[in-house]
């Protein structure tokens, strides 16, 4: 049972270790394993031994930088606290060599962990238990027979998280076993990070692969971008010591191809931002982990990698911009509907942006942000108002010398977010980063077409349902810069071509959708645009159980916001030269915003007819107010902020008239 002293008990143990078997000794019989002592900080002795008294024993094995134990540390406290008045106690175990007693002690108390974890040196009681992963749990009764073994749930897999688990394995085993059931699924399968275990590394010159010589390259190239502190990697893979712990996860996770994060066919396009590590490197990174992780000679170690801090534009900003004057408070569990604020730059005058980026304030919970542009009436605006966005992982996208966006005077920026609880409540204040280039120096102009289609409806367990989309008018003087697709959890392929005639030329392949990593795909060269009737892309679904980012293969699934809602979109963005002899297209080619509604299309040329049918279709209470909630999911996302001219988040008939006739002017 636990007791007060729990609250005491998160101390590490560090001082002494005392075990009941040998160094090399394999478990004792089937499903039985002999018990542990471990002595923490306070000289207070943490005992897992046989006795008489009828009480279950949940040992956890949780690290302190592993995204899935620290999702779980969370979980496994909540059901401590549940199961406290039953004779079920929890004892946490941290097996990794990468892991210090103070920051084992940091993450109980970030966590606010009430039962003990315990730090187990040179992780014997791991081996005992035979655990390999953080967050494996082990349900014991009192002779010390494993009467589950396994994961938490199945909320939370590498790359995965449902909205809910579906299957609680160890309350439910729990529960079995304190009603004297045998327990339906002894042994379920986990996956995540793996326990860094304690290795003896060969050193010196001999080795054949050595952490100094070629791995610490391999690393710099591919991975310490992102895994370094302050970034959105878990953990560092900066320093060698820290390397050795996470050396089996690292395999895995290459071998798996989850990392480096990068799911377009190498056969399809070239992208100047393509993240693929060789077969070569791969092999390297087999062969140093196989010898035992031998460190080399200190003087064949590369310098330190030097990457820019904060803001990774060509130079400082010329402009920063917060999402509002407070930060947004992100609640710790649930659902957040999709948050709009609208910044006013108070631009007197047209400009012309080269480079912008987009900085989260809560890297944990911004999924993504979609910053749009929203002109004044009448404005002469290409494209869909995209300015610039981020999603985890998401290198910033430079343009070319002489490229720029147009922001025309008077324009508003809206920030669309989108976040994901995590647990925790955090406070996040987006910002947003310019850089102005004088009109005189634009030799290109950018802007985004958008390939959608939200008119479709995935069946019930579907494996493979396909979606296609396009971009009816083209720039015949433009150019391709790159490409991004966006779908949901249910993603599982896209593919983008360009149509000539009968013709249509594969311009990229996800072969894998990822929603965790969603990627901008640029070209390595601009791909022109002459010779192309059309842009066109299809999206493919798993709507099925074997998919395991899956909420309910059971449900039909149609256009929405939210992740388990879906989207077919296939951004591209385009630059058109703005020389003399190379005259803009006419604006009565330029792409439209289309409003839809079920099959229906509001796209009307008279503006009486265009503002008649807008209410008719969408002012559902006949009060003369189009409500954001009255309106299709696409719209509200894409197109809602620009006919809300005075920003009170709903849609007079004035502004419905002024959008139509400013329509008419384009």
């Amino acid at each position: 049972m636990l007791r007060i002293q729990c609250l005491v008990a998160v101390l590490i143990s560090y001082l002494t270790v005392q075990v009941a078997w040998g160094a090399d000794t394999t478990l004792p019989g089937p499903g039985t394993v002999t018990g542990f002592r471990l002595t923490d900080a306070t000289g207070k002795v943490i005992q897992v031994a046989a006795q008489s008294e009828k009480q279950l024993t949940v040992v956890c094995f949780l690290g302190t930088e592993c995204p899935l134990a620290r999702h779980y540390g969370r979980r496994l406290n909540e059901l401590a606290t549940l199961f406290a008045t039953k004779e079920v106690r929890f004892v946490g175990v941290n097996s990794n060599s990468q892991d210090s007693p103070q920051e084992v002690v940091a993450f109980t108390k970030e966590l606010a962990i009430t039962f003990p974890i315990l730090k187990d040196p040179g992780n014997q009681v791991a081996d005992q238990f035979g655990a390999k992963y953080m967050a494996e749990v082990f349900v014991l009764d009192q002779t010390l027979s494993i009467r589950y073994r396994g994961r938490v749930d199945d909320q939370y897999q590498p790359g995965v998280t449902r909205s809910q688990p579906t299957r609680e394995d160890l309350r439910i085993a729990l529960e079995e076993l304190l009603a004297g059931m045998s327990v339906s699924v002894p042994e379920t399968e986990v996956s995540g990070c793996m326990i860094g275990r304690v290795r003896i590394p060969r050193t010196g010159p001999a080795a054949k692969v050595t952490f100094c010589n070629q791995v610490s390259r391999i690393l710099n190239q591919h991975c310490v971008e992102c895994h370094r502190p302050g970034e959105i990697g878990p953990f560092s893979l900066t320093d060698y010591n820290e390397v050795t712990g996470w050396a089996d996860t690292i395999l895995e996770t290459i071998d798996a191809g989850r990392m480096p994060p990068w799911n377009a066919n190498p056969k399809v396009g070239h992208f100047q931002n393509a993240r693929v590590m060789s077969t070569a490197d791969k092999q390297v990174l087999r062969e140093w982990v196989a010898a035992g992780l031998p460190y080399g000679d200190v003087a064949e170690l590369p310098p330190p990698e030097e990457f820019s801090v904060g803001w990774r534009l060509n130079r400082e900003p010329d402009l920063v911009l917060k999402m509002r004057n407070r930060p947004f408070q992100v609640p710790a569990a649930g659902t957040v509907e999709y948050q709009y604020f609208v910044v006013d730059p108070k631009f007197d005058e047209d400009r012309w942006v080269s480079a912008a980026q987009v900085i989260p304030g809560s890297r944990s919970t911004v999924h993504h942000c979609i910053v749009f542009v929203r002109p004044p009436d009448g404005s002469d605006v290409r494209g869909v108002g995209y300015l610039t966005g981020y999603v985890p992982g998401q290198r910033s996208f430079t343009l070319p010398t002489g490229y720029a966006r147009k922001v025309p005077a008077g324009s508003k920026f809206v920030f669309q977010m989108h976040y994901t609880p995590n647990g925790t409540e955090q406070a996040d204040l987006t910002q947003l980063g310019m850089t102005f280039l004088p009109e005189s120096q634009v030799k290109h102009e950018v802007f985004t077409l958008l390939g959608i289609n939200q008119q479709f409806e995935i069946p019930p367990n579907a494996a493979d349902f396909p979606v296609e989309g396009s971009v009816k008018w083209i720039p015949k003087r433009a150019e391709l810069l790159a490409i991004i697709p966006h779908m949901h959890v249910r993603g599982k392929s896209i593919q983008a071509f360009g149509r000539s005639g009968t013709t249509k030329t594969p311009l990229l392949d996800v072969v894998r959708y990822d929603f965790n990593w969603q990627h901008v795909y640029e070209l390595s060269q601009p791909l022109p645009l002459n010779s192309l009737d059309s842009l066109e892309f299809t999206a493919r679904f798993d709507n099925s159980k074997q998919n395991p980012a899956n909420p309910d293969p059971s449900q039909t699934v149609m256009w929405g916001d939210q992740t388990w809602e879906e989207m077919a979109i296939a951004f591209f963005e385009v630059a058109e030269p703005r020389s003399a002899d190379a005259e803009p297209e006419p604006a009565t080619n330029k792409q439209r915003l289309v409003v839809r509604t079920g099959n229906d299309t509001v796209q009307s040329e008279s503006t009486a007819t265009f503002v008649a049918e807008f209410f008719q279709r969408f002012d559902k209470n006949g009060d003369g107010i189009v409500e954001p909630q009255e309106t299709p999911l696409a719209f509200r996302r894409f197109g809602f902020y620009r006919y809300d001219v005075n920003g009170d988040g709903q849609l007079n008939r004035e502004e419905i008239e002024s959008a139509a006739a400013s329509r008419q002017k384009k």
